[in-house]
């Protein structure tokens, strides 16, 4: 049986880190659950914003256990599981399906670059024959910025004529909503999720399942306002409110900015940890973005 459709307001939750890098599950825990609690329909677990590539398969593996053992409705979160190596995508895309997730985020193998049409479709092919399960759901994860490899439209429509049962839809990280649009409009009842706030607006008309976003980690509250009022003047406002709050995290590189944020909100330092090569923000930076995060999200 298949996990419900994804929809809505999904975070692309920040991880936190120990001393030694590695995940800090309990705070995980606790954050995904104030997220689910405050506006979020669903999460998008160890994606970019996630530092998911700093980990190893087995600490993520772990991180993906923990998720179910503290508790927490699997079916509302969607887990990356992309890595470069073949092997390796088919472990984390199994495991997905295995412990009842609501859909895995892969990217494409993203160190060759120019990776031809056909490789690419062959490359899926090969996942959902090896990590063939009833509950397998596959998103693919565009992010051309960061991998240098994209998922072309055609390559899209045609994965989806494909295996219809198990792609699902796609994360749109490019920034470009004509894409997004594009692969809405092409692919009827395919679930497209840009990345910003503002895209919920006027999501339905667009035809997207919602947004996907790195900084839903603390617009949560107005980001689901905007989903739920599409088409009004309070909706507008809470796509207004997100992207003040966006702007904000924007000053600053992304994962590092959003978890200096956290570490404001929830007024601990062990959330501004960020993994390697990442660096954490000053402490200049750090004080700035608090003082203007806390004094937006206290504003009506």
């Amino acid at each position: 049986m298949k996990q419900p459709r994804l929809r809505g307001v999904i975070a692309a939750t920040a991880t936190p880190l120990h001393l030694d890098f590695t995940p800090d599950l309990p705070r995980l825990a606790m954050h995904c659950r104030a997220l689910l609690d405050n506006g979020c329909d669903a999460i998008n677990l160890l994606g970019t914003t996630g530092e998911a590539t700093a980990f190893s398969v087995a600490q993520r593996l772990a991180v993906m256990r923990s998720i179910g053992e503290a508790g927490l409705p699997l079916d509302r979160f969607m887990v990356g599981t992309g890595v470069c190596a073949l092997e390796d995508t088919v472990k984390l895309t199994l495991a997905a399906a295995e412990l009842g997730f609501a859909g895995a985020l892969v990217l494409p193998p993203f160190f060759y670059l120019d990776v031809p049409a056909d490789g690419l479709i062959a490359h899926i092919d090969e996942i959902v024959r090896r990590a063939a399960h009833p509950k397998l759901a596959i998103y693919l994860y565009h992010i051309p910025q960061n991998t240098g490899v994209p998922w072309p439209l055609p390559v899209v429509s045609e994965l989806r004529r494909k295996h219809p049962e198990v792609l699902a839809g796609l994360k749109d990280s490019a920034g470009d909503l004509a894409y997004s649009r594009a692969v809405a409009k092409e692919i009827p009842g395919f679930d497209v999720f840009p990345s910003s706030e503002a895209s919920l607006g006027n999501a339905n008309a667009d035809g997207f399942a919602g947004c996907i976003s790195a900084t839903t980690n603390l617009t949560a509250p107005c980001a689901q306002a905007a989903w739920s009022a599409q088409g009004s003047e309070a909706g507008a406002a809470a796509v207004r409110k997100a992207g003040e709050l966006r702007g904000l995290i924007a000053k600053y590189p992304l994962v590092a900015s959003v978890k200096s944020a956290l570490a404001a909100v929830y007024n601990d330092a062990e959330w501004s940890r960020v993994a390697l090569p990442l660096r954490p923000l000053s402490s200049e930076q750090s004080v700035a973005l608090a003082e203007a995060v806390r004094e937006r999200i206290s504003q009506p």
